[in-house]
């Protein structure tokens, strides 16, 4: 589904970053005490030096909250004015009640409806066209969009093809009502092809396989088919950046920065060759973060902000990909509100 609207007043704008990182680093030889692996092998497959692992009483809504209360910081703007809390993430505190209620709660969003968003990797972008439609619908004013994960809580730290990627954090924007003068999101690509659902997927804890049946403790983790995904996503993060551009009718040369899902260097930079974009706009930080799945493409943008990458008025391409299989993609203006 590809959906591109006109300017105008109301528009929905990407108002404040904010990201969290837990403080535990895990390097590459950390790992390479456990498994069969390197340093060198590693970086030279993933481009991955380093994690971060959550503490073990930190679950998903601590890192949200953290990252969240960042986020309203920048913005200058109060919990009590949120209207809805959406929180992507592949690693809930629970089923229910959803992870984002319980964030909403602590940071005093009093007026928030609250939900989760079950969309892997594209979670964090589909959150934000969500809170595009919720905002240009009318239905509401300001839209806090925060990914969040504990991955290493469903990875099996002995399994070599998945322990080198995996990572915790959290990262998030805030959506508000704009101006006239709002540029906001031009437009977003988002899809699914649940019939590649079992080349990345964790078996139990649903209703098709409940913890409750006992199943292997490696059932609860990530299972992934490598290559198959490798092909799956160099080839959707460059048709889906093509489509925006397309129905744009802009260029990549248009694009002051752009931002992909941070899954494995050797995928970005595909897509980077592909695409025509040069070195000095295409922000990663995975090389340090590893891959946080919805919290990855805010993490990005935030660090982006923080060291001069993301400036205010830039144009943006950020393109998310993950399980389901599932894929969504934004061009958007960054325009904060202080």
């Amino acid at each position: 589904m590809i959906s591109a609207r006109n300017g105008g007043a109301g528009r929905a704008r990407l108002a404040a970053l904010g990201a969290y990182v837990p403080e535990t680093v895990v390097t590459n030889a950390d790992i390479a005490r456990r498994v069969d692996t390197s340093d060198e092998w590693i970086v030279s497959r993933t481009g991955i030096r380093e994690r971060r692992f959550a503490a073990p009483d930190q679950a998903a809504s601590d890192l949200a909250l953290i990252a969240s209360e960042r986020i309203l910081a920048a913005s200058g703007v109060a919990a009590a004015e949120l209207d809805m809390v959406i929180v992507p993430t592949a690693t809930p505190d629970h089923l229910f009640p959803s992870t984002a209620a319980l964030v909403a709660d602590r940071l005093g969003a009093r007026n928030a409806a609250a939900y989760d968003l079950s969309a892997a990797c594209s979670g964090f972008v589909y959150g934000l066209a969500q809170a595009t439609g919720l905002i240009e619908a009318g239905i509401c004013r300001t839209v806090l969009v925060v990914g969040a994960e504990v991955l290493s809580r469903i990875t099996d730290h002995d399994d070599r093809a998945t322990c080198i990627l995996f990572a915790d954090g959290a990262g998030g924007a805030l959506v508000t009502r704009g101006d006239e003068r709002t540029t906001g999101f031009l437009a977003f690509d988002l899809g699914a092809d649940g019939s590649g659902g079992d080349q990345l997927i964790v078996p139990a804890g649903g209703g098709r396989q409940p913890v409750s049946g006992s199943p292997a403790a490696t059932d609860g983790c990530i299972k992934m088919d490598g290559p198959e995904v490798f092909r799956f996503a160099t080839r959707v993060l460059v048709e889906s950046a093509e489509r925006l551009l397309d129905a744009l009718e802009i260029s990549i040369d248009d694009i002051d920065l752009a931002v992909a899902h941070q899954a494995n260097s050797r995928i970005i930079d595909h897509a980077a060759r592909r695409l025509g974009i040069p070195a000095e706009r295409l922000f990663n930080n995975l090389d340090r973060y590893g891959n946080t799945s919805s919290a990855s493409i805010p993490l990005a943008l935030a660090e982006a902000r923080d060291v001069g990458r993301l400036r205010p008025g830039d144009l943006l391409l950020l393109i998310g990909f993950g399980g389901g299989l599932t894929w969504a993609s934004t061009i958007c203006r960054y325009e904060p509100i202080a």
